[in-house]
């Protein structure tokens, strides 16, 4: 399983005091240098943390894949068309949130993503849906023409008891596995840490993992290439056992 870094509470901390410092492009330079397979980065349209200039500084200096997670406006379509990430992320956006919640509601908006992917696919970026793990969303995932699916992790995580969470790994496995089956690569991510990754890690069909708010937690105390190869660790550690 690989291992990609949301860089976008870098920005986060340097945004809180408007200064130029931490930078989130070097920030995410010594992520790939540890081991990260990619970075990722959501362009919110408040920008309350990426900005549109880290967005095209890390389009100049990602060397391994760069995911752009993104809300599905116009705006941000052609910002991917012009700044050609290896990949975007489609996640539902609200203003008042702190965090993306919940997965893209396919059946709500099916008609409209159709139509709205074909360019972003046409000018050679990959599109991946992030959505809940079940099977009518990976169908609707599949037939909307989606590269990838991310499966959201964030139930999973906030399990507390060993019988539900032994359920949600469940569900997340069988929906990956289903995903698979209908031609669909598999990531996941939200809410994912030190603590939980590594029974959630040994579901083979997933390829990689997103980790931002635990990894970038964890590397203000040790570093971000200390806390990318943590998790690298545990990841691979947990695979082979």
């Amino acid at each position: 399983m690989q291992l990609a870094v949301n860089i976008d509470h870098i920005a986060t901390l340097r945004n809180a005091r408007n200064e130029q410092q931490p930078d989130p492009v070097t920030a995410a330079m010594i992520a790939e240098l540890a081991g990260a397979s990619g970075i990722v980065c959501h362009l919110r349209e408040d920008r309350r943390h990426i900005r549109d200039r880290d967005l095209e500084r890390l389009r100049e200096t990602v060397t391994t894949k760069l995911d752009l997670e993104m809300a599905m406006t116009e705006e941000m379509q052609q910002i991917a068309i012009r700044t050609k990430p290896e990949l975007i992320t489609l996640v539902p956006e609200k203003r008042q949130e702190l965090t993306t919640e919940g997965g893209f509601n396919i059946a709500l908006h099916y008609d409209r993503l159709v139509e709205y992917i074909k360019p972003v696919q046409e000018a050679g970026i990959e599109v991946s849906l992030f959505i809940e793990p079940d099977k009518q969303a990976v169908t609707l995932a599949a037939e909307a023409g989606a590269d990838l699916v991310e499966l959201h992790t964030g139930p999973y995580s906030l399990k507390k008891k060993a019988g539900d969470i032994n359920a949600e790994i469940n569900r997340i496995r069988t929906a990956a596995i289903f995903a698979r089956e209908n031609g669909l690569r598999v990531v996941a991510g939200h809410g994912l840490n030190y603590y939980n990754i590594i029974p959630f890690s040994r579901i083979e069909e997933i390829e990689e993992v997103s980790i931002g708010h635990a990894l970038i937690a964890r590397a203000s105390l040790v570093g971000i290439e200390s806390a990318v190869k943590e998790m690298l660790r545990l990841i691979n550690n947990s695979r082979s056992k």
